[in-house]
């Protein structure tokens, strides 16, 4: 469990760092795919408990949801 805690920790750490710098000249599409990647990631490793086939099929699930959700 602690595995998973240091995980998620440095999940939202990344996620916070890229939305301050990295998605400056994105569009509001891409940004809302990088989320929806990043969201999914977690959600697929929190599922799957960590699993590398989970986090990976988590993050490309997201990444559609959060492509089609795009303005």
């Amino acid at each position: 469990m602690k595995t998973l805690k240091k995980f998620m920790f440095g999940a939202i750490a990344a996620a916070m760092l890229g939305g301050l710098v990295g998605c400056a000249n994105m569009s509001a599409r891409d940004q809302n795919t990088a989320v929806g990647a990043g969201v999914g990631a977690v959600c697929g490793a929190v599922l799957t408990g960590g699993s590398t086939f989970g986090t990976l099929g988590g993050a490309a699930v997201g990444g559609i949801i959060g492509h089609e959700t795009g303005r």
